[in-house]
């Protein structure tokens, strides 16, 4: 039977794979983001819409780029969760 600390170990497994594999598009919308609002404010262009499309694209890129990376934590993560599958039964 899985134990608490099991169950622990494995929550905190996921959820370290969850940050780092979204760490990247968050960190590209947050530089593009910033860019944007540095660009706004030098120029005092008040447009609210005009950081949905720069950072949709960046992101969407930066996706792209990083796809296989993020892809192979999570199957990582998955491929190690199946492995121990029958150790989590036993006990």
């Amino acid at each position: 039977m899985i134990t608490e600390a099991q169950v622990l170990d494995i929550a905190r497994d996921a959820i370290y794979t969850i940050i780092i594999t979204a760490a990247p598009p968050l960190l590209i919308s947050l530089v593009v983001g910033l860019v944007i609002s540095i660009f706004q404010t030098v120029t005092s262009i008040q447009e609210q819409t005009l950081t949905f499309v720069p950072k949709i694209i960046a992101v969407f890129l930066g996706i792209m780029l990083f796809a296989s990376w993020m892809m192979n934590n999570i199957t990582d993560l998955m491929s190690e969760l199946w492995s121990n599958f029958s150790l989590y039964l036993s006990s």
